[in-house]
């Protein structure tokens, strides 16, 4: 759905990479905790929603944002034991705006022995409650938005950006008129730079380690990956 946000140049995925399972549960489906759900339910995933709010629920139906979703009061353990959330190797508690309700939650699902629980923060103090109460990441949804927005209105050459961890990230940018009509080897970008070029393309096709003697264009792309203080010194 284009009204909700947009989550590919988040670190929320970060540390669902390489989770063996399939099947998540949300709970908390305000417009972040459904823009996790349509995210991984597009991505093939097996997702559970959960919100106290019937008319939640039925939105993420209706929309076949998630494969299934319930009604239930999340602050009751014996309500989610019931629905099985606790057999869920990874749950999602997307609930930021009512920091007791969130704190229960996550408090809830540690206890009952979720291998791994993802909380969204609205402050900092709340996250390091969330931290505190045994969450295993603590996410700061807007934050990050507004980091990624400030980025992209600073320097609208830099495509997009997947952060490894937060110093080091692999980027998508267009290539500079700096860079035009110079060969790979030329450009030097390990020494100048800091920086390992990953692949160039243009149109969604990427060549893959490309040869150095390759001559770059302005107007095409490239993916780096690099320190974030390295990346920032592109002349973009």
């Amino acid at each position: 759905m284009s009204s909700l946000p947009s989550l590919s140049s988040l670190g929320f995925f970060r540390n669902l990479r390489g989770l063996g399972n399939r099947q998540f549960a949300v709970i908390g489906l305000g417009r972040f905790g459904r823009a996790v759900c349509s995210t991984l339910h597009g991505l093939g995933y097996e997702v559970l929603g959960i919100d106290s709010d019937e008319r939640l629920v039925a939105h993420v139906m209706t929309q076949h944002l998630a494969a299934h979703a319930i009604q239930l009061d999340s602050t009751e353990p014996t309500a989610l034991k019931e629905a099985g959330i606790f057999d869920f190797d990874t749950v999602i508690v997307a609930i930021g705006n009512y920091i007791q309700e969130s704190i229960i939650t996550t408090l809830n699902v540690k206890e009952a022995g979720v291998p791994y629980v993802v909380a969204k923060a609205s402050s900092e103090i709340h996250g390091k409650l969330l931290h505190r109460v045994g969450a295993d990441q603590v996410v700061f949804p807007e934050h990050e938005m507004g980091c990624a927005l400030a980025r992209s209105l600073t320097r609208p050459g830099l495509l997009d950006r997947f952060e490894l961890d937060p110093d080091h990230s692999i980027v998508e940018v267009s290539i500079p008129p700096e860079f035009d009509g110079k060969t790979i080897v030329e450009l030097e970008l390990r020494s100048r730079y800091g920086l390992t070029l990953l692949a160039v393309g243009e149109d969604e096709k990427f060549e893959i380690n490309p040869s150095p003697v390759m001559r770059l264009t302005e107007g095409k792309v490239m993916v780096v990956v690099g320190s974030n203080k390295d990346i920032d010194r592109l002349p973009l």
